[in-house]
């Protein structure tokens, strides 16, 4: 059986940010496991409907990233009790027909979400919303189990990462997430 390629959307440009160093320890503990990218698309311009026609060639990037992989995993922070804007912006982007007549790439593909943020909170109404909106957009969520930590910064030092009580739920979630990759593949 081929690996299975899961592309990882971070709900945050910073580049140290605790979602990034989130997917960074997704893709370490599923090593072999699985092919493991972090989508950069931190140059796609906001949705206009002017630039569909002709879009730039940063979302026909994206969308070919999304279109090549087996699955989602959206790692968002929480801002508002919401999820970030520019991540709303390139699901509007991944959202949209294509050119040639197709569906939109993200169309029915199976997406994890979890996420990390240093309210106590958690980000658990963030994470609710985006199942609403991916729903919409009739992917195919693995609601169970979903990976949300509050207060991360307990759980780093120095400003890096460590896990210590969370590790293993992410483990659990990356396992799950394989077998659900198969089971609907």
């Amino acid at each position: 059986m081929a690996k299975k390629k899961i592309l990882a959307i971070v709900g945050s440009l910073r580049e140290g940010s605790w979602n990034r160093q989130l997917a960074e320890a997704a893709g370490q503990y599923l090593g072999d496991k699985a092919d493991f990218e972090i989508l950069d698309y931190a140059d796609i311009p906001y949705m206009n409907e002017d630039l569909e026609a002709d879009p730039p060639a940063s979302i026909q990037r994206v969308r070919d990233k999304v279109q090549a992989a087996d699955g989602l995993w959206f790692f968002t922070p929480e801002y508002n009790h919401s999820y970030p804007g520019l991540l709303k912006n390139l699901i509007d982007w991944l959202s949209r027909p294509l050119n040639d007549g197709n569906r939109a790439v993200i169309i029915g593909k199976p997406a994890a979400i979890s996420g990390a943020s240093m309210g106590g909170g958690g980000t658990v109404v963030a994470q609710d919303l985006l199942v609403m909106l991916l729903s919409m957009l009739n992917l195919k969520i693995m609601n169970q189990p979903r990976l949300t930590i509050a207060r991360v910064q307990e759980q780093a030092e120095d400003g890096k990462l460590k896990l210590a009580d969370s590790q293993a739920y992410l483990e659990k979630q990356a396992d799950a997430y394989l077998k659900f990759l198969d089971q609907i593949a």
